[in-house]
């Protein structure tokens, strides 16, 4: 027991020194904004969290994460006398295909975004302090980890009370929310930023390519600047809302801007301490106070004599006084007061397709001026999948000399209804304004067959030609557009017909009446085979599109025809003929 207290102390002492070195190492890089107050302790200027940043809006759900802090030595591999590395080399390595994911992921951003500037090295530090590099790199050839890495439950208890919003699909638990893999998302937070990495078709928050590319979109969505200080901090606190977090984060993140290694995967090593158990990171500890001795006191005179006159203590020297208090110039954004509509229109799209009138917002001093470069921030609210430009629910744009910000185009996704796109100023506390778009369903107005080949059929047989139609909306392509077929008893009459054509089910029923069926990219419509009972006449199939087109086919069902006999003489016509006696010639 004695000797495991001794190895705790020594950790305890070696990981005070690695925050001394590490922070000092931090403040005296280029790192943005970080720098060590007289006890060693970092600090970073403006990064304390936003008050407004709710858990369920932050990646991870404000969930726990790990708080060592990088080694003393160099990041890079050295060789040591047996010809291998330091001892370090799973601390600072990192595993061979968790590095590839947060490279691939870097670099895709850089296509996509390039004015995010973001640097593999920050999602690295984000993966070792949300689960170690997916526990050191246990994964498979694709990425994935062979078990979930799960966060607590977000049950208020402790931490955040998110309630469960996707039915336990990532996190197995139907009762509240849970963190979820290699980069901890919350399933409320995956199910709009989750991305595709490794191209196989599936958005997998158990994948670190998958996780990698959605925690840079997620750091990139309101088009920070990941090179400048404090758009780095802002996107950082807004994965976890801890200053704590946040200088965590920093400190791996100078440190693998300084050099990593690979090393294979599932030898890195898990990190031990957590935000949630008191054993992180050990803290510099307090230097115990040296007691001050008292102040000697003048020997008391022997018997009543009189003593010397004890010399007059200097007076303190004045204090020195302070410099005037040098006001904090305000940027535009602390002129803002309010947020003026700029001529907005109404904001609809058919599903599928791009709104044509995109948001214009104005901001605004208390007498009405405008202020430029000020930065707004747009936001998807309700149950929607229409996204900006990119993919995102978030966009930001910066306010121009006119002091008018435009929105990023809207594109409308499968879903049709209202939502809300809310308009807010970036660092300011001013109400916001909402706007409400609308996603209506995709329409038709006419409908043509792609053939003209009369559809005929005997009784109790099967139409050789199916229906084909293609539907177009001003003449262009109405592609996705919801149709029903209904096989009815009259022009007239739009009732379905109880004999006649008609369609089978998946288990060869009579079908009558298709309903959930929507044309193609290219706007086409194939019916299935039409089929016909017994009865013989003339039928019509109506075709009915959203947006109103529609379009009768004449389907007929009749005997087929029998061929018409070549005529055969009778035998007496065959005698009387060749009996006839021949012409005489003429004398």
């Amino acid at each position: 027991m004695s000797a495991h207290f001794g190895r705790r102390l020594r950790k305890g002492a070696a990981n005070t020194a690695v925050a001394a070195v590490a922070v000092a190492a931090l403040a005296a890089s280029q790192a943005p904004g970080v720098s060590v107050d007289d006890q060693g302790r970092r600090t970073t200027g403006d990064s304390q969290p936003s008050p407004d940043a709710a858990a369920e809006e932050s990646a991870t759900g404000n969930s726990p994460y790990y708080t060592d802090l990088p080694p003393l030595d160099s990041p890079n591999p050295s060789p040591s006398a047996g010809g291998g590395t330091e001892s370090t080399g799973g601390e600072s390595g990192i595993p061979a295909t968790v590095l590839d994911a947060y490279k691939k992921a870097a670099a895709s951003l850089q296509e996509s975004k390039p004015g995010c500037n973001l640097p593999w090295e920050l999602l690295a530090a984000i993966g070792h302090v949300e689960s170690g590099h997916a526990r050191g790199g246990r994964v498979d050839a694709d990425g994935t980890t062979p078990s979930p890495i799960l966060g607590p439950q977000l049950n208020g208890v402790g931490f955040a009370n998110i309630s469960d919003t996707d039915g336990g699909a990532y996190d197995g638990d139907s009762s509240y929310d849970r963190a979820v893999g290699p980069m901890q998302f919350i399933p409320s937070t995956w199910a709009w930023a989750g991305r595709d990495g490794n191209g196989d078709g599936k958005k997998d928050p158990n994948n670190v390519y998958d996780a990698a590319l959605a925690a840079g979109h997620y750091l990139c969505r309101f088009g920070w600047d990941l090179s400048t200080a404090s758009d780095l901090r802002s996107a950082i606190l807004s994965y976890n809302n801890s200053t704590d977090y946040l200088n965590t984060v920093l400190a791996w993140l100078e440190h693998y801007r300084k050099g990593t290694h690979e090393i294979p995967d599932g030898t890195g090593t898990v990190p031990e301490g957590r935000s949630d158990d008191g054993h992180g990171a050990n803290p510099t500890p307090s230097p115990t106070p040296t007691p001050t001795p008292p102040a000697s006191k003048p020997p008391k005179p022997s018997g009543g004599g009189s003593t010397s006159p004890q010399p007059t203590p200097p007076s303190p020297p004045p204090s020195p006084t302070p410099p005037p208090a040098t006001e904090t110039p305000q940027t535009p954004t602390d002129t803002v007061h309010h947020l003026e509509d700029a001529g907005t229109d109404r904001l609809s799209a058919v599903a599928g397709d791009t709104f044509e009138e995109r948001i214009s917002i104005r901001a605004e001093t208390s007498t009405g001026k405008a202020v430029a470069k000020v930065r707004i921030r747009f936001t998807l609210v309700g149950n929607t999948d229409a996204t900006f430009t990119g993919g995102e629910r978030y966009a930001t744009a910066l306010t121009d000399s006119s002091g008018t910000a435009v929105a990023p185009a809207l594109q409308a996704g499968e879903r049709t209804g209202s939502f809300v796109v809310r308009a807010t100023v970036v660092g300011r506390s001013v109400p916001g304004l909402d706007y409400t778009a609308t996603v209506t369903e995709r329409v038709a107005d006419a409908l043509a067959r792609t053939s003209d080949t009369e559809l005929t059929c005997t009784p109790g047989g099967e139409f050789a030609e199916q229906v084909q139609v293609k539907a177009t909306y001003k003449d262009a392509v109405a592609d996705g557009v919801a149709a029903t077929a209904t096989l009815i008893t009259s022009a007239d009459d739009p009732a379905e017909n109880t004999e006649g054509p008609y369609f089978k089910d998946a288990d060869g029923n009579p079908v009558r009446t298709l309903t959930g069926l929507r044309t193609n990219a290219e706007g086409v419509l194939t019916l299935p085979k039409l089929y016909a009972d017994d009865t013989a006449g003339t039928f019509l199939l109506r075709i009915n599109t959203a947006g109103g087109a529609t379009l009768t086919v004449e389907l007929t069902v009749a005997a087929a025809e029998s061929p018409t006999p070549t005529p055969t003489p009778t035998p007496s016509e065959s005698t009387s003929e060749s009996a006839s006696p021949s012409p005489s010639p003429s004398a």
